[in-house]
């Protein structure tokens, strides 16, 4: 059984997390990853659907897919709330969801590996990791006064690339939730490039947009 903690946002994997715990069930769930009563100090981050909801009633409130995430660390303020740093790891489907084991949600779930890469597409998935690599450098440089971003390293494999590409950009919960979906890894750097493509070309066109001194005075003034 795994952990989780519904967030109005999606997880991918190999994304950093930090979080601050204040509700007493997740403080708990705290507790209980630092003592290490929950195996391997990891639990899972699932998206809620409702962008509105306060408080999760029922199962399909959550996505049925979401992202096991490792407690890397946690610091406990005076009052009892803790500071946390977690990162992405696996995919997951959930099967059930327990209500009474825990004071958080408990879910039975099945790991969702990825599929393996065609035969002969080796080159293919070359050219499609540079391609994709400067459509990313696009849409930072368009998104960011200057260069506080990460590019992955240059080894880095095919099938982690498009989360860490995908990772630090503000993307639509929508978007990362079909690329946390994706299993075929070429697909999904495809939809990483389509995405940041059409993101970095809005992103100009708004800077491109002429804006008047009248204009620019008038939200200035104090009155």
């Amino acid at each position: 059984m795994l952990p989780l903690f519904p967030l109005q946002t999606v997880l991918l994997p190999g994304a950093l997390l930090p979080l601050h715990i204040f509700e007493p069930r997740y403080r708990q769930l705290t507790v209980d990853l630092v003592q290490e009563t929950v195996p391997d100090r990891c639990f899972g981050v699932v998206a809620i659907r409702d962008t509105w909801a306060q408080e999760i009633e029922a199962p399909d409130q959550l996505h049925e897919i979401g992202c096991s995430t490792l407690l890397r660390e946690a610091k406990q303020l005076p009052d009892g709330r803790f500071d946390i740093v977690t990162t992405g790891q696996r995919r997951f489907r959930i099967l059930d969801i327990d209500t009474d084991a825990a004071p958080y949600l408990m879910a039975e779930v099945d790991w969702i590996p990825d599929e393996a890469l065609p035969e002969g597409s080796e080159e293919a998935a070359v050219r499609l990791a540079e391609a994709t690599r400067a459509t990313h450098r696009r849409y930072c440089q368009a998104a960011w006064e200057r260069k506080d971003w990460n590019e992955p390293d240059a080894d880095t494999d095919v099938a982690s690339l498009a989360y860490l590409l995908a990772a630090d950009c503000l993307l639509a919960m929508p978007d990362r939730q079909r690329l946390l979906e994706e299993t075929q890894p070429l697909r999904r750097l495809r939809m990483v490039c389509r995405i940041l493509a059409m993101e970095a070309g809005f992103l100009n066109a708004l800077r491109a947009v002429p804006t008047h001194t009248s204009e620019l005075s008038s939200s200035m003034s104090l009155n």
